[in-house]
């Protein structure tokens, strides 16, 4: 008889974690088990405990754990690998169960459950905890009678069995997880539970109400199951999270866990991603909650409703190049080629540029430049002018936020206009003032026949608003008039094919655009079910960029959600990189891109790991040196870090981040030529070379993710820069505080792209943001 044969999760995990040799061996034993569950060669048992679980052999060392779910429609045996483990770690504690809030199926493994934890909830000690030595017993004289040792309070005191039950904690570890007395316990136990008691747990021992549990945790996966469906395992299977073992299998287990890891969706974000939506939809929450996740597999589930055909309906966009690039590459894992090229993925600087060259006469358009020689300019104006009341930098701003930001195009406009948020007042005749250097300033750009991607973002804007216009207008004529009179008029205006550029836009990293990009957004789809997915955070805006979003357009009001689990950052690195956006000094306020105020409040990671290292240096010199010798440890510890000592590949696992820019040279050439060290530097492009270690400014890091992570050089007078200090701290006490907070989000943002561990060292004086 014939089998089909699906992979758990969590035994995809473990077998990412193996030898290349083992996965291959493993793959071939799927293909002779499919043929052939009976085979003797294979050597099929049931385990003693659940019936329903089996184990089967790969090669001489490794065996497949299994349970058979069913039969299909063509009277083939339905079977799930949950584990996969050496021979020596096979034990008859797992078992199979579904679900009564998910109805998924779930496998427990209490071989991985402490001793201890056991012996206080009154159950047998499994084959692994028997083989542990106890300690030697040493001849003594009889001791003298000491005073009993209270027991330790459970972590969960307060809860009952029925408790944890409605939660949706796995049936085997309701009595466990009442046992249990310390995290160290806590986290042994979780280790070998399923995800959703994971959460659970780690939610009610960081001392979340019970409430809030059911409502974050439990509520967003409740799929209410049927009393009649409790026991069907075939009904389950297709709740379940599973990869079909087929030819990409061996793709898939070659790319390696951190790969897998970057496009798992949890089962608190689904409904996120199906739920049809009445107009634009925003997702907001910290850093390793899932919003980008969340935002590839929305573009899924729309990609999959399309119907046949090959134009791109499907706009995926964020703020800068390098962070495009790895949402393309995320997209293919979760795409198939047909449904990729459907989507639209480019920054958004880069869709104005495709908006300007179809309006724009060949040859006729301008060089865009960046800021920084923009600003040159305008300081050569301001010299030319012998003007010193105003600082360049605050007019480029009131230039880029005010008037470009709010397409101001005549003097009255500007007079008349709102500067919230702009800190520093300016009277009637200071904005004359201003608006004459502005418009100088303008001129010699077009003079050169330059302009800056902000001056870019407002043209692209004006011309989608325009055509936006058009298709309005025309609708409104056919909804009048109709019939063949519209053919004619379409006919002779060339209006016949004009429509909106998109169907779908998901935009990652909201937080950064512009209010430009968002007005050329907002006129490239159609209002509407469906039109616009956003995930950002304001914590990590690390561009100044200030927007209301009703203001431009999108309306979010009522069409929000925020996530506050991070399954990226262990809680000991979250903990940490906390105190920079929210110090004990006081509360900072941020926006939540909608005229509100937005918050971490019950941020929380469930992970755990090793606490950040904060490693004060003697002086540059050491700090390179220091920083060698803990990424050649780094390395050699990934290098090795497979089941059984089996090599992996640590490439791109490993970054090194700056704040300086002219840092990252003097890094890259250190650890090339003193550590003996590869390195590849990160560009707007994505990692530049092959080298094991990333080496990039913070600003690079947006979006990226790395499992061990080093920030370097984070001195007072980098962090925040001296020069940002000393201009404002007493002219421009507000502009201050904005500079303040950009800083404080960018070391946030830093900090928090390390997901197992994180590493942070300076000479002289600490960052004041440090929680040193």
């Amino acid at each position: 008889m014939t089998a089909r044969l699906s992979l758990y999760e969590k035994a995809e995990q473990e077998l990412y974690k193996l030898d290349r040799s083992v996965k291959g061996k493993f793959y071939d034993f799927c293909h002779r088990f499919r043929e052939n569950p009976d085979h003797p060669g294979l050597d099929l048992k049931p385990l003693k405990g659940d019936g329903r679980v089996h184990r089967a052999k790969i090669d001489q060392s490794y065996r497949a754990l299994l349970a058979k779910i069913g039969i299909d429609a063509d009277g083939r045996e339905k079977w799930l690998v949950v584990a996969v483990r050496h021979r020596k770690h096979v034990y008859e504690e797992l078992s199979v169960a579904i679900n009564r809030i998910t109805g998924e199926i779930e496998f427990v493994d209490l071989s991985v459950v402490g001793q201890s934890v056991l012996q206080r909830a009154g159950m047998k000690l499994t084959p692994a905890e028997r083989e542990q030595p106890e300690a030697a017993e040493v001849p003594t004289a009889e001791p003298a009678a000491e005073a009993p040792v209270p027991a330790a309070e459970p972590l969960l005191a307060g809860l009952t069995a029925a408790d944890l039950r409605g939660l949706g904690v796995a049936e085997q570890l309701i009595d466990l997880a009442l046992a249990v007395t310390e995290s160290t316990e806590l986290d042994a136990l979780v280790s070998g539970a399923p995800l959703l008691t994971k959460d659970i747990l780690y939610g009610l021992a960081a001392g979340l109400p019970i409430e809030e549990v059911r409502k974050e945790i439990t509520a967003p996966v409740d799929v209410k199951l049927p009393e009649e469906e409790r026991h069907d395992l075939d009904a389950a299977l297709a709740r379940t999270a599973v990869t079909t073992i087929d030819e990409d299998l061996k793709d898939i287990l070659e790319e390696g866990d951190f790969r897998a890891w970057k496009a798992f969706l949890h089962p608190a974000q689904a409904k996120l991603v199906d739920r049809r939506y009445t107009g634009p939809f925003r997702v907001s929450g910290g850093p390793g909650t899932g919003k980008t996740i969340v935002a590839l597999h929305r573009v899924r589930h729309l990609a999959e409703q399309l119907p046949p055909g090959h134009s791109k309906p499907i706009l995926l966009t964020t703020f800068t190049k390098n962070l495009t690039t790895d949402l393309r590459a995320r997209l293919s894992y979760l795409l198939e080629p047909e449904q990729l090229a459907r989507v639209d993925i480019t920054h958004i600087d880069q869709l104005a540029a495709r908006v300007l060259n179809e309006n724009t006469l060949s040859g006729a358009g301008k060089q865009r430049i960046y800021d920084s020689v923009a600003l040159d300019t305008l300081r050569q104006i301001l010299l030319e002018l012998d003007e010193k009341r105003w600082d360049p930098e605050f007019l480029y701003e009131e230039w880029e936020q005010v008037i470009l930001g709010q397409s101001l195009g005549t003097r009255k406009a500007y007079f008349d206009a709102r500067r919230a948020g702009r800190g520093r007042s300016v009277s009637r005749p200071d904005r004359a003032q201003i608006w004459k250097i502005l418009e100088q300033f303008t001129t010699r750009l077009d003079k050169e026949h330059r302009e800056t991607w902000g001056q870019a973002a407002e043209r692209a804007a004006r011309f989608e608003m325009q055509r936006a216009d058009k298709i309005r207008k025309r609708q409104e004529y056919k909804d009048e008039v109709g019939g063949l009179d519209l053919k004619h008029r379409d006919d002779s205006s060339g209006m016949y094919y004009l429509g909106h550029r998109y169907k779908h836009v998901v935009v990652d990293e909201a937080q950064d655009l512009r209010p430009a990009h968002w007005k050329m957004l907002r006129a490239m789809v159609a209002s509407g079910e469906d039109d616009m997915f956003i995930a950002g955070d304001t914590h990590q805006r690390i561009y100044d960029q200030q927007v209301t979003l009703g203001t431009v357009g999108v309306h979010i009001r009522g069409r929000a959600a925020r996530l506050t689990l991070s399954y990226r950052t262990t809680r000991e690195i979250l903990n940490r990189a906390m105190e920079v956006v929210n110090p004990k000094s006081g509360r900072i306020t941020f926006d939540d891109l909608d005229d509100g105020t937005d918050n971490l409040d019950g941020y929380r990671s469930v992970l755990r790991g090793p606490a950040p290292e904060l490693v004060p240096c003697d002086s540059w010199d050491d700090e390179l040196t220091r920083l060698g010798t803990t990424l050649r440890a780094w390395r050699e510890e990934l290098a090795t870090g497979g089941a059984d000592g089996a090599p992996r590949d640590p490439r791109g696992t490993i970054a090194v981040c700056v704040a300086d820019r002219d840092a990252v040279n003097q890094v890259m050439f250190h650890l090339a030529t003193q550590a003996g060290l590869t390195v590849a530097e990160l560009t707007k492009d994505g990692a530049k070379g092959d080298g094991d270690i990333h080496v990039g400014t913070m600003h690079r890091f947006k979006g990226l993710e790395y499992q061990r992570l080093a920030i370097v050089g984070a001195r007072d007078g980098v962090i925040p820069r001296a020069s940002v200090v000393q201009r404002y701290r007493d002219t421009d006490p507000q502009r201050f505080a904005r500079e303040e907070l950009k800083a404080r989000s960018l070391l946030f943002v830093a900090a928090t792209r390390a997901r197992d561990a994180l590493r942070i060292s300076w000479y002289g004086k600490p960052s004041p943001y440090l929680p040193v």
